[in-house]
């Protein structure tokens, strides 16, 4: 394919935020009198937005709707305290923008993160960039893997699903992408690797984001 446009996962794509994440969901879990877990484990944790995290991390017995819900609002308080404490964009990730945008690529972000967090997250480590696009979860709208996002944000640009190259980190974004009819391309620098990406439909797995200039014309 020749795309014309690009759709961005957020975490774990173009920002390493395992950190701050893994984090903030800790000092919930200790707010809520539940164990900790090692950074590691929260590379499975996240990506299919907060209230999944919250049942992922929060012990059998306390996953309730009550709890989950407990979890959710503490996570967004203190989370939005912390999320650039250790979050940095990955390296070959700028040079990535800077190189599609001087190709006259439009480029996008979409995200199971909350709105307001992605917006914020975009503007403070991502700001020299110029995106025609940043979305996040939104109430009432369907998150990924469902492909209404993700045609939604296409819409926006005037831009046909076909046109896009879809980078993401997880089996979520490929299964997005695809469902989209947009190109699923692979970040195995992220929070789940390569094996994963290709299972879940992958055309290209990449290493580097400089790798993904070598996919547009």
């Amino acid at each position: 394919m020749t795309p014309v446009a690009l759709l961005f996962d957020l975490d774990g794509t173009l920002l390493n935020t395992l950190e701050d994440l893994a984090d903030s969901a800790n000092l919930v879990l200790e707010a809520m009198g539940c164990p900790t877990h090692p950074v590691d484990p929260y590379r499975f944790f996240v990506g299919d937005g907060v209230e999944m995290l919250g049942r992922r991390a929060l012990p059998q017995g306390r996953r309730s709707d009550s709890d989950v819900a407990r979890f959710v609002e503490l996570m967004r308080e203190i989370y939005a305290e912390r999320q650039t404490c250790k979050t940095r964009p990955y390296d070959g990730v700028d040079e990535m923008l800077r190189g599609l945008a001087d190709r006259g690529c439009i480029l996008t972000v979409f995200s199971n993160k909350p709105n307001g967090p992605v917006k914020s997250l975009v503007a403070a480590l991502l700001g020299a960039h110029n995106f025609a696009v940043v979305r996040g979860a939104l109430p009432g709208f369907p998150k990924k893997p469902d492909p209404a996002g993700a045609i939604a944000v296409a819409a926006e640009t005037g831009l046909a699903p076909e046109q896009f190259l879809y980078l993401g980190d997880t089996a979520t974004d490929m299964q997005t992408a695809t469902a989209a009819g947009m190109y699923p391309v692979g970040a195995a620098w992220g929070f789940r690797g390569d094996k994963e990406l290709r299972e879940s439909g992958a055309a290209v797995v990449v290493h580097d984001p400089r790798e993904v200039l070598g996919l547009v014309g």
